[in-house]
């Protein structure tokens, strides 16, 4: 453990309680990809099948079964309590074109020909694009409220941290997880638009950030 994984954990953490207390308290998905949403609990759940099989330390587990949690409330919300403000004609990203590349490389680009190695290789590769569906929403609705781009901010931010501990280990302990930081910097590259929208527009004093309309 080093202060960039701590870091990165620690806005992981942030952007997904930022998400669900938005949605919690405001008694509305407005704005949110239920897609994103569900695919990164798809994330959650091929990644942390070691729950079952190994204990690393007990701050390990109990990120994971947060994360776990959390994520499930999440879809739990927008799906079942909340239904009737999901905005399902915006949220119409074609998440097959995801899910089967991404199950197709994690069969051929992965450091054991194992299930649970498997799982997490594709937890790795679909985590990197699982934004994506989200990203398309706002771009064809054309603006997100602050909240929401807090909560994409800190999501940013956690692998932007993520690549920095990636770089730490390497240096410090020659360790290289290939599959992890290339994932890692694809993911990245996807917010960078993001990020310079988010502090020029919304830390400026913008209530909602507007994205240029799809032609």
């Amino acid at each position: 453990m080093n202060i960039f994984r701590l870091a990165g954990d620690v806005s992981h953490l942030v952007a997904i309680i930022i998400l669900f207390m938005k949605i919690w308290r405001s008694k509305s998905c407005a704005g949110i990809s239920g897609k994103s949403q569900m695919l990164f609990a798809l994330v959650f759940t091929t990644r942390y099948l070691d729950l079952f099989t190994s204990f690393i330390s007990i701050y390990n587990t109990v990120m994971k079964v947060v994360f776990l949690s959390l994520a499930y409330a999440t879809v739990y919300l927008i799906y079942m309590h909340i239904r009737s403000t999901y905005d399902s004609e915006s949220d119409t990203f074609r998440v097959e074109f995801l899910l089967v590349p991404v199950a197709g490389l994690s069969f051929l680009e992965n450091y054991a020909f194992t299930p649970l190695e498997i799982l997490w290789t594709f937890s790795i590769y679909l985590e990197s694009v699982a934004i994506l569906p989200q990203l398309f929403m706002i771009t064809k609705t054309g603006e997100a409220e602050s909240i929401t781009t807090h909560y994409l901010f800190f999501l940013g931010l956690y692998r932007a941290l993520y690549l920095a501990n990636w770089v730490w280990r390497y240096h410090t302990e020659g360790f290289f997880d290939q599959i992890a930081v290339v994932s890692g910097v694809v993911q990245t590259i996807f917010y960078c638009d993001f990020f310079y929208l988010y502090v020029t527009r919304v830390l400026r004093g913008s209530g909602k950030m507007s994205l240029p309309m799809p032609v």
